[in-house]
């Protein structure tokens, strides 16, 4: 098929508090090109809605779809094949949620991306960044203090999340070859984190020198530079050196998100992770010392969500979820519908997240150009976020590129 007249749809995309009035999409070629009431426009099918609620297909900011295991440093021992096998499952999943689009924080190759594109798996479109940039001791070196095998064992592993890299030259080197190699930004772990065995948070990794190097080779290539960032001073570091996305931002301060808001970056908190992670992360491979890191952060995330709205910060939906918590990656949305409206809570997963992503009048939205990705809602999500959870349940059709991924009996 490749034209499509969706009739009496009613858009939800988080831009409003209420439903619009009922519209007609027509959709052909992959693309949306007419929105609009008593659209005229002659399709090889026609599909009334009646009054249904349809969104934008969703986008997830802060995945990785190589991450097994909560384990990392096991996941990067895993054959590359059964590692790509795995990913493809657990993308599906992701897919039959409504995430029509997601964003990987470190891992996932152009191999990857290529079979979603070339339409070898049913998956969302990855934004990828390649390998995450870790400095030794820092996040994504999962040796740890007893282990003394060379990073370079870890080259070419498709389950590692990251490379390890010391020094301004091999910034730049690793930098142009993520570039290279199709990255379409560049992953820094500017901060410690919850999930490596030695490097705690607030951790002021990497020189300045280094930071701002990776910043002039991203910028170089017309892209942009994400940290992973908790600390108030990292992050403030970090934005110095010109990073201009935030992941995370737990511990940052009422200052620190005047300035974003101000300068206009961007943050992707990432809450339902360390949610899961208190309450099953040592079931899912956690190792202990990166369980009793959560509680620094955990809570603090949730208040600082709340202020960044306030401010008008442009905050993108984020899940970080690893191994077998990645089905929890739509409890993002409940959650945060606890601190902030709902209308704001869909606005990070559509218009805010193609912000992110650096894709506006692409994705997110449902207007002429964009790409015709689209799930239709049985209610009304800004009364009930929690009409996105439960693995699509509420979902009858979920479409990608103009194409029915999933399509109830009825429709």
């Amino acid at each position: 098929m490749t034209s499509l007249l969706l009739k009496n749809a009613r858009i939800v995309d988080g831009t409003a508090t209420q439903p619009g009035d009922p519209v007609d999409i027509a959709i052909e070629d992959g693309r949306f090109v007419e929105v609009g009431a008593g659209t005229k426009f002659d399709a090889e099918e026609t599909l009334d809605l009646k009054g249904q609620i349809v969104m934008p297909g969703l986008i997830d900011c802060h995945v990785h779809v190589i991450a097994t295991t909560a384990d990392l440093a096991t996941n990067a021992e895993l054959p590359n094949s059964w590692i790509a096998l795995k990913s493809a499952q657990m993308m599906k999943a992701m897919l039959m949620r409504g995430f029509t689009t997601v964003r990987d924080l470190g891992g996932a190759d152009r191999g990857l991306q290529k079979a979603q594109e070339d339409g070898l798996i049913d998956a969302p479109r990855l934004v990828i960044c390649g390998k995450a940039l870790s400095q030794t001791g820092g996040h994504t070196d999962y040796r740890g203090p007893y282990h003394s095998r060379d990073v370079r064992y870890y080259e070419g592993k498709l389950g590692s999340m990251g490379r390890v890299l010391d020094g301004v030259d091999a910034m730049r080197a690793a930098c142009r070859e993520e570039l290279k190699g199709g990255a379409q930004f560049i992953k820094i772990m500017a901060d410690g984190g919850v999930s490596s065995p030695s490097d705690p948070v607030g951790y002021l990794v990497f020189s300045v020198d280094e930071l701002k190097a990776a910043v002039e080779v991203a910028k170089g290539f017309g892209t942009y530079v994400s940290g992973h960032l908790y600390d108030d001073r990292a992050i403030v570091r970090a934005l110095d050196c010109g990073i201009e996305c935030v992941e995370h931002g737990n511990l940052m301060s009422d200052d620190t998100i005047a300035r974003i808001a101000r300068e206009g970056q961007v943050v992707v908190p990432t809450n339902i992770t360390y949610d899961r992670l208190a309450k099953t992360g040592a079931e899912y491979g956690l190792p202990a010392e990166s369980v009793a890191k959560i509680a620094d952060v955990r809570e603090a995330g949730l208040e600082r969500l709340a202020k960044m709205y306030k401010a008008g910060v442009t905050v993108g939906y984020g899940s970080d979820l690893l191994g077998g918590m990645q089905p929890h990656q739509s409890g993002e949305f409940p959650l945060r519908g606890q601190y902030i409206p709902a209308d704001a809570v869909i606005r990070s997963a559509t218009v805010d997240a193609a912000k992110v992503l650096r894709m506006e009048g692409e994705l997110g939205v449902i207007a002429p150009g964009a790409h015709a990705d689209l799930i239709v809602v049985d209610g009304n999500p800004l009364d009930d976020l929690n009409l996105l959870t439960e693995q699509g349940a509420h979902m009858p059709l979920i479409m990608q590129g103009g194409v029915a991924k999933k399509k109830a009996a009825g429709l």
